[in-house]
Formats: C-alpha cells, sequence, structure tokens
C-alpha cells in the first residue's frame, strides 16, 4: 500500500505537470516534503493526504482507484456532465464509446 501512495502521487503529480519542489511549496513545505515521500523516506498524514487529494482536485476514493489512470480529468468531465439532459448525457457517452471503440 505504501508504494501505492507513492507511485499515485508521482503519477497525479506528473499528470498534473509540476514539479516535487513545486508541489511541496504549494503545500507550504520545505521543498524535499514530496521527495520524501516518493522516495519512501516518509508517509504523508491523514490531514496531509486529504491536503493533496484537494491540491489534485480528487477525492480520497477517486486517489485509490486505480482503473482510474487520471482521476483529475475524469472529475472534470463528471462536473461537465451535471447539469445535461440525459438526451445529451447518452449522446456523449455514445460517443466516448465510439472513440473508445476506434483504439
Amino acid at each position: 500500500m505504501e508504494d501505492f501512495v507513492r507511485n499515485r502521487i508521482t503519477q497525479l503529480r506528473i499528470s498534473k505537470g509540476v514539479s516535487e519542489y513545486k508541489m511541496s511549496y504549494d503545500l507550504g513545505h520545505s521543498r524535499s516534503y514530496i521527495n520524501n515521500i516518493t522516495s519512501g523516506k516518509a508517509l504523508p498524514s491523514l490531514a496531509e493526504f486529504f491536503a493533496i487529494c484537494d491540491y489534485f482536485g480528487i477525492t480520497p476514493i477517486d486517489f485509490f482507484d486505480k482503473s482510474i489512470q487520471n482521476p483529475y480529468t475524469a472529475n472534470k468531465a463528471y462536473e461537465a456532465f451535471k447539469g445535461l439532459s440525459d438526451n445529451d448525457i447518452e449522446l456523449l457517452i455514445n460517443l466516448a464509446n465510439r472513440l473508445k471503440d476506434k483504439k
């Protein structure tokens, strides 16, 4: 589980396009904070874990869902779907399935 947390933070950080230094700074820590986590020297406290999830714009459930490669993007799509009619949502789902089938 510890390796998953470290690897997930790295994956999400890279997807967001920020360095370990910038993420550490953005979270209000010293420049080596995220490096210490990803290198196995430390793990975030529960409060810091929630702050990391907030930083990425995801929920803790999203963080641990291995089936979602980029939960931030998935959440953006979910937010975009809110307020659409059922017919529009069905159209978007059909389009997504067509694009997925082309791979």
